[in-house]
Protein backbone atom coordinates (compact mmCIF):
# COMPACT_ATOMS: atom_id res chain seq x y z
CA UNK A 1 0.00 0.00 0.00
CA UNK A 2 1.40 3.19 -1.05
CA UNK A 3 0.91 6.54 -0.09
CA UNK A 4 1.88 10.35 -0.70
CA UNK A 5 4.08 12.14 1.96
CA UNK A 6 5.44 15.23 1.89
CA UNK A 7 9.62 15.78 3.08
CA UNK A 8 10.28 19.11 4.39
CA UNK A 9 14.45 19.55 3.89
CA UNK A 10 16.37 22.61 5.30
CA UNK A 11 18.77 24.55 2.17
CA UNK A 12 21.90 25.07 3.45
CA UNK A 13 24.58 27.55 1.77
CA UNK A 14 28.00 26.41 1.50
CA UNK A 15 28.80 28.40 4.59
CA UNK A 16 26.87 25.95 6.50
CA UNK A 17 23.98 28.36 7.08
CA UNK A 18 20.28 27.69 6.47
CA UNK A 19 18.93 30.27 3.35
CA UNK A 20 15.86 28.65 2.90
CA UNK A 21 13.40 25.87 3.05
CA UNK A 22 11.91 23.35 0.05
CA UNK A 23 9.66 20.15 -0.07
CA UNK A 24 8.96 17.47 -2.55
CA UNK A 25 5.89 14.60 -2.28
CA UNK A 26 6.62 11.52 -2.91
CA UNK A 27 4.27 7.91 -3.13
CA UNK A 28 6.73 5.86 -0.66
CA UNK A 29 5.27 1.74 0.52
CA UNK A 30 4.43 2.08 4.39
CA UNK A 31 3.36 -1.44 4.59
CA UNK A 32 6.40 -3.87 5.10
CA UNK A 33 8.94 -1.44 3.00
CA UNK A 34 11.73 -4.18 3.98
CA UNK A 35 10.24 -6.62 1.90
CA UNK A 36 10.24 -4.22 -1.24
CA UNK A 37 13.61 -2.47 -0.18
CA UNK A 38 15.47 -6.12 -0.22
CA UNK A 39 13.85 -7.09 -3.28
CA UNK A 40 14.89 -3.94 -5.01
CA UNK A 41 18.40 -4.49 -3.97
CA UNK A 42 19.12 -7.72 -4.65
CA UNK A 43 17.42 -7.54 -8.25
CA UNK A 44 20.01 -4.69 -8.84
CA UNK A 45 22.99 -6.69 -7.79
CA UNK A 46 21.61 -9.41 -9.94
CA UNK A 47 21.48 -7.15 -13.01
CA UNK A 48 24.98 -5.77 -12.03
CA UNK A 49 26.57 -9.83 -12.45
CA UNK A 50 28.52 -10.57 -15.94
CA UNK A 51 27.56 -14.01 -15.50
CA UNK A 52 30.66 -14.65 -17.60
CA UNK A 53 32.36 -17.36 -15.86
CA UNK A 54 32.90 -20.68 -17.51
CA UNK A 55 34.72 -24.08 -17.62
CA UNK A 56 35.80 -26.77 -19.84
CA UNK A 57 33.34 -29.88 -20.13
CA UNK A 58 35.19 -33.21 -21.24
CA UNK A 59 34.03 -32.89 -24.68
CA UNK A 60 36.02 -29.37 -24.39
CA UNK A 61 39.30 -30.11 -23.00
CA UNK A 62 42.06 -30.50 -25.21
CA UNK A 63 43.19 -34.18 -25.84
CA UNK A 64 41.73 -37.48 -24.81
CA UNK A 65 40.77 -39.01 -27.98
CA UNK A 66 43.30 -42.19 -27.67
CA UNK A 67 41.85 -44.87 -24.84
CA UNK A 68 44.93 -44.45 -22.47
CA UNK A 69 45.56 -48.14 -21.99
CA UNK A 70 44.20 -51.35 -22.83
CA UNK A 71 40.74 -52.40 -21.22
CA UNK A 72 42.43 -55.49 -19.21
CA UNK A 73 45.58 -56.70 -18.13
CA UNK A 74 47.65 -53.48 -16.70
CA UNK A 75 46.44 -53.68 -13.48
CA UNK A 76 45.23 -50.36 -13.74
CA UNK A 77 41.37 -48.80 -13.37
CA UNK A 78 39.63 -48.97 -16.39
CA UNK A 79 39.53 -46.00 -18.37
CA UNK A 80 38.31 -44.95 -22.12
CA UNK A 81 39.46 -41.03 -22.09
CA UNK A 82 41.77 -38.75 -20.49
CA UNK A 83 39.43 -35.95 -20.53
CA UNK A 84 37.27 -37.66 -17.75
CA UNK A 85 36.53 -35.44 -15.20
CA UNK A 86 38.09 -37.80 -12.55
CA UNK A 87 41.29 -37.35 -14.20
CA UNK A 88 44.18 -34.49 -13.53
CA UNK A 89 43.54 -31.77 -16.82
CA UNK A 90 39.92 -33.00 -17.73
CA UNK A 91 36.89 -31.77 -18.30
CA UNK A 92 34.75 -30.16 -15.47
CA UNK A 93 31.74 -32.12 -14.68
CA UNK A 94 29.17 -29.78 -13.59
CA UNK A 95 30.82 -26.34 -13.75
CA UNK A 96 29.74 -22.58 -14.72
CA UNK A 97 28.44 -21.92 -18.09
CA UNK A 98 28.41 -18.14 -19.08
CA UNK A 99 24.63 -16.74 -18.26
CA UNK A 100 22.65 -14.02 -17.54
CA UNK A 101 21.57 -13.63 -13.58
CA UNK A 102 19.49 -10.74 -14.50
CA UNK A 103 15.97 -10.43 -12.61
CA UNK A 104 12.80 -8.07 -13.86
CA UNK A 105 11.49 -5.64 -12.06
CA UNK A 106 8.72 -2.97 -13.35
CA UNK A 107 9.81 0.54 -13.36
CA UNK A 108 6.08 0.99 -11.10
CA UNK A 109 8.08 -0.63 -8.39
CA UNK A 110 10.89 -0.09 -8.89
CA UNK A 111 10.04 3.72 -8.26
CA UNK A 112 8.34 2.91 -5.62
CA UNK A 113 11.17 1.43 -4.37
CA UNK A 114 13.87 4.52 -4.78
CA UNK A 115 10.87 7.25 -3.21
CA UNK A 116 10.85 4.71 -0.09
CA UNK A 117 14.46 4.47 -0.09
CA UNK A 118 14.88 8.29 -0.41
CA UNK A 119 12.18 8.62 2.66
CA UNK A 120 14.12 6.06 5.22
CA UNK A 121 17.45 8.38 4.26
CA UNK A 122 15.28 11.68 5.27
CA UNK A 123 17.64 12.33 8.49
CA UNK A 124 21.02 11.72 6.80
CA UNK A 125 20.20 13.82 3.60
CA UNK A 126 21.49 17.51 3.68
CA UNK A 127 20.17 20.28 1.10
CA UNK A 128 22.86 22.53 0.00
CA UNK A 129 22.88 25.10 -2.75
CA UNK A 130 23.94 23.82 -6.47
CA UNK A 131 27.74 24.50 -6.11
CA UNK A 132 29.19 22.69 -9.25
CA UNK A 133 29.09 26.33 -10.96
CA UNK A 134 32.25 27.15 -8.58
CA UNK A 135 34.45 24.48 -9.08
CA UNK A 136 36.49 25.89 -12.42
CA UNK A 137 38.61 23.64 -12.31
CA UNK A 138 39.39 20.00 -11.30
CA UNK A 139 41.19 19.77 -7.79
CA UNK A 140 40.21 17.11 -5.55
CA UNK A 141 41.25 19.74 -2.08
CA UNK A 142 39.58 22.72 -3.81
CA UNK A 143 35.97 20.81 -3.48
CA UNK A 144 37.08 19.09 -0.29
CA UNK A 145 37.18 22.70 0.95
CA UNK A 146 33.68 23.35 -0.14
CA UNK A 147 31.80 20.26 1.08
CA UNK A 148 33.71 20.03 3.99
CA UNK A 149 32.17 23.46 5.76
CA UNK A 150 28.80 20.96 5.35
CA UNK A 151 29.74 17.23 5.35
CA UNK A 152 33.06 15.85 6.42
CA UNK A 153 33.83 14.32 3.04
CA UNK A 154 37.15 13.32 3.52
CA UNK A 155 36.46 10.73 6.47
CA UNK A 156 36.35 7.27 4.34
CA UNK A 157 34.73 5.64 6.97
CA UNK A 158 31.88 7.11 5.82
CA UNK A 159 29.90 6.55 2.52
CA UNK A 160 28.59 9.81 1.16
CA UNK A 161 26.60 9.72 -1.78
CA UNK A 162 26.20 13.35 -4.03
CA UNK A 163 23.07 13.86 -6.12
CA UNK A 164 23.51 16.29 -8.70
CA UNK A 165 21.33 17.45 -11.45
CA UNK A 166 25.04 18.55 -13.48
CA UNK A 167 27.66 16.48 -13.13
CA UNK A 168 30.88 18.33 -15.55
CA UNK A 169 33.70 17.42 -15.50
CA UNK A 170 35.16 19.10 -13.24
CA UNK A 171 33.54 17.69 -10.48
CA UNK A 172 34.08 13.88 -11.82
CA UNK A 173 37.29 14.69 -12.02
CA UNK A 174 37.70 16.30 -8.76
CA UNK A 175 35.51 13.70 -6.55
CA UNK A 176 36.92 10.71 -7.86
CA UNK A 177 40.18 10.46 -5.80
CA UNK A 178 37.82 9.90 -2.77
CA UNK A 179 37.19 6.33 -2.42
CA UNK A 180 34.25 6.89 -0.07
CA UNK A 181 32.25 9.61 -2.54
CA UNK A 182 29.67 8.56 -4.80
CA UNK A 183 28.40 10.83 -7.09
CA UNK A 184 24.97 9.96 -9.09
CA UNK A 185 23.16 11.78 -11.39
CA UNK A 186 19.64 12.94 -9.72
CA UNK A 187 18.08 11.27 -13.15
CA UNK A 188 19.60 8.13 -12.59
CA UNK A 189 19.43 7.01 -8.85
CA UNK A 190 19.41 3.67 -6.94
CA UNK A 191 18.22 2.27 -3.98
CA UNK A 192 21.43 0.15 -3.14
CA UNK A 193 23.82 3.41 -3.06
CA UNK A 194 21.00 5.60 -1.11
CA UNK A 195 20.45 3.08 1.76
CA UNK A 196 24.22 2.33 2.10
CA UNK A 197 25.27 5.91 1.94
CA UNK A 198 25.95 7.24 6.02
CA UNK A 199 25.63 10.74 4.25
CA UNK A 200 23.56 12.22 1.51
CA UNK A 201 24.40 15.67 0.12
CA UNK A 202 22.03 16.69 -2.65
CA UNK A 203 21.90 19.96 -4.37
CA UNK A 204 18.40 22.21 -4.47
CA UNK A 205 18.50 21.29 -8.09
CA UNK A 206 19.12 17.82 -8.00
CA UNK A 207 15.58 17.64 -5.12
CA UNK A 208 13.67 19.34 -7.70
CA UNK A 209 14.43 17.22 -10.19
CA UNK A 210 13.87 14.21 -8.10
CA UNK A 211 10.62 15.35 -7.52
CA UNK A 212 9.89 15.81 -11.47
CA UNK A 213 11.19 12.06 -12.38
CA UNK A 214 10.20 10.01 -9.31
CA UNK A 215 7.04 11.42 -8.04
CA UNK A 216 4.44 10.39 -10.21
CA UNK A 217 3.79 6.53 -9.30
Amino acid sequence: MASKQILNYKVHTLTGETSSETSITLNVKEVNPKYLLHRAVVIQNNNARQGTSSCKTRSEVRGGGKKPWKQKGTGNARAGSSNSPLWKGGGVAFGPKPRSYSKKINNKEWRLALNTAIQKSFDKTIVVEDFTGQIDTPKTKKIAEVLNKIVNITDTSQRTLIILSDINNNVKLSLRNLSNITVLHSNTLNVKDILLAHKILVTDKALKNIQEVYSEN
